[in-house]
């Protein structure tokens, strides 16, 4: 799949922000280097281009980020309770829900193995959960559930409620995504 037009506009958005020095930004695990001139994002880990659907999420990051970001709330919703989703829940579930409980189902603590890959904390949630500070100001939370008698494991991801004013719905489930493969 192609992400050239949206990569396109991503970078025209921030550009029209006037940014004059390029800009570095810390993305999940790595730290990557937004190169105005040649229009470039590199791992800075790695020394390779971030892949097409990274840069896309850390352009539109960056250009909110410029504008000025909403201060974190305090609130969590599950993407069901954000706003215009509905046709990406069953997409949501299988790229980010799904892989986390495949993974860590039998064994939710065993999450805690990514501390020092992931920028992420304990939080105390149901039987287990952790915060991942995905970005500056854009932190995920993960809440997962052993399996009982009547219950398989579950688990599920919580957004803080700023995150609708800075991705849109395909974004926040690419973030996702990214972030349950990561772990």
């Amino acid at each position: 799949m192609s992400y050239e037009i949206a990569l396109n506009k991503a970078w025209d958005d921030l550009l029209n922000l006037s940014p004059h020095n390029d800009i570095r930004v810390k993305f999940l695990a790595d730290e990557y280097e937004v190169g105005l001139k040649d229009k470039r994002i590199m791992s800075l880990s790695c020394n390779v281009p971030a892949k097409d659907f990274s840069a896309i999420l850390i352009l539109h990051y960056l250009a909110h980020k410029l504008k000025g970001l909403s201060e974190i709330t305090g609130e969590w919703l599950t993407f069901r309770e954000l706003s215009g989703v509905e046709g990406y829940v069953d997409a949501f579930r299988k790229r980010s829900i799904e892989p986390i409980i495949r993974k860590y189902g039998a064994n939710p603590e065993g999450i805690l193995a990514n501390v020092n890959k992931i920028p992420m904390r304990k939080a105390e949630a149901t039987d287990f959960g952790v915060v991942v500070d995905a970005l500056e100001n854009v932190p995920v939370l993960i809440k997962l559930w052993h399996a009982d008698a009547e219950f398989g494991p579950d688990a599920n991801m919580y957004f803080d409620k700023s995150i609708a004013k800075i991705f849109c719905t395909e974004d926040i489930v690419v973030l996702a995504g990214i972030i349950a493969y990561q772990l």
